[in-house]
């Protein structure tokens, strides 16, 4: 079943629910009113009839002319005698004549029903002084009244089914306005499954439902995005297999010059070996790089807990020093600053900037680790060769290099910066790059101290 189906039979239960439960209160209600009103109408001629001196005395109640002024059409009124012996009555509408006499020595008030009708009594007890002498009963056929909740009944019935009728083509129309966008969506993905190429919703400046345009927005966004990752996913491929064949080319040539001329030639042989032997190392660690971007894109890729950030560069900045015999500078403003991440990947990260600040300069390298109200700042400064101000915006792209020749010959494949941008992504952090063509190059981070 359809959302419009769902949504307009929903509706038109709910709305046939409320007007059944709402005509039933209305009915009732007005039952109520106009029977108190009716017996009103009744307790004040009985209260007017015991005025009377004759029925008051409880003398002369067989007087033919008692009843006849207080009588009314729709009425009959009679006085009964303790032996049920009817001594005056007065009326004309059979259905109470046809009523038996039964006397009654209590006040009481109540409704019957005979030959379809409803009848509202009275009966009042008649004193002469001490002594019950009689019964004055009043009789009224509520003939009148029922005609008029007929005619209540009647336009109610005719109002529900126009409310019905009405809701039924109003919330069609509104159901058909409601999952249009949601109807163009399903459309959108279909073309975007039959043709495989992403598609945005065209958005419509009249339409009412903040909603729904927030809806369209958002699936729009969604496409581009898409878009520009399956954008990011062809330019990476395009660039991994652009990286991957000038390695693959060098070891094919050296292989096809050994094949042909090189057995025999023992410089010819060691040249071969050591450019095969370089390349393999390269696409190992191109290809390392590429899996390492592959895993950040992962949600669970972290593994956060809290650590010491200076014990984290002590232990990395001793490491490197015995590794490239290079002097690495550590200041603090704290012998502890904690914060929550994942420790490994930070390491990581400062790798990659302590590996480029080693490449790429021969003086000793500073890093300082400070903590400003809850910001952890992490600062890795060379006094290298710098880096050019046009390529600082494309400094974390994949596979860029500032100096293509100069990279390839330190090995690098384009990738460590990108992977440092990921890692300070997934930790919400900042990274700023501030550098000067022989000069050096500064690179600070910024993370949030979380508890």
């Amino acid at each position: 079943m359809t959302l419009r189906k769902r949504f307009t039979l929903f509706t038109i239960f709910w709305l046939i629910f409320i007007l059944i439960l709402f005509n039933i209160f209305v009915y009732f209600y007005v039952i109520k009113i106009t029977t108190e009103s009716e017996e009103r109408v009744i307790a004040n001629k009985v209260n007017l009839m015991l005025e009377n001196p004759q029925i008051q005395s409880g003398k002369g109640l067989n007087n033919s002319d008692l009843l006849s002024e207080y009588y009314n059409v729709n009425e009959m009124i009679r006085i009964v005698q303790p032996d049920n012996k009817v001594v005056n009555i007065t009326g004309s509408d059979p259905v109470l004549l046809g009523l038996p006499a039964a006397f009654d020595s209590q006040h009481d008030t109540g409704m019957i029903s005979k030959g379809g009708e409803r009848i509202l009594y009275m009966r009042v007890p008649l004193y002469d002084g001490t002594d019950i002498v009689g019964m004055l009963e009043i009789n009224r056929v509520l003939n009148e009244l029922d005609n008029y909740l007929q005619i209540l009944v009647a336009a109610l019935t005719v109002t529900s089914a126009g409310a019905i009728l009405f809701a039924i083509f109003g919330t069609y129309w509104f159901t058909s306005r409601l999952t249009a966008p949601i109807q163009q969506m399903v459309t959108t993905m279909r073309e975007i499954d039959r043709s495989g190429k992403l598609r945005v919703i065209e958005t419509t400046s009249h339409e009412e439902s903040a909603e729904l345009q927030q809806l369209i927005r958002a699936f729009n966004q969604m496409i581009e995005r898409l878009d520009r990752t399956f954008e990011k996913q062809k330019q990476f491929v395009a660039d991994a297999s652009h990286e991957l064949k000038t390695p693959l080319t060098v070891i094919s040539s050296y292989a096809n010059m050994l094949k042909r001329w090189g057995r025999d030639d023992a410089a010819v042989r060691d040249e071969a070996i050591e450019a095969i032997d370089r390349e393999a190392k390269r696409m190992q660690n191109l290809t390392k790089s590429m899996l390492t971007l592959a895993e950040a894109e992962q949600e669970d890729w972290l593994k956060q807990e809290h650590f010491d950030v200076v014990q984290a560069v002590d232990e990395l900045a001793g490491m490197l020093q015995t590794t490239f015999q290079r002097p690495i500078r550590i200041k603090t403003s704290s012998k502890i600053v904690r914060m929550y991440g994942d420790k490994e990947k930070i390491k990581q990260l400062l790798v990659i900037l302590l590996d480029n600040a080693i490449k790429y300069s021969k003086e000793p390298i500073d890093v300082s680790v400070s903590q400003v109200k809850t910001i952890v700042k992490i600062e890795v400064k060379d006094r290298g060769v710098g880096i050019p101000e046009s390529d600082l915006p494309h400094l974390f792209e994949r596979f860029y290099r500032v100096d293509g020749a100069r990279s390839r010959a330190t090995g690098g494949a384009g990738l460590g910066l990108s992977i440092a941008k990921r890692i300070v992504d997934l930790h919400d952090g900042k990274m700023d790059v501030f550098s000067q063509q022989d000069i050096g190059t500064t690179i600070t981070l910024q993370f949030k101290q979380r508890k």
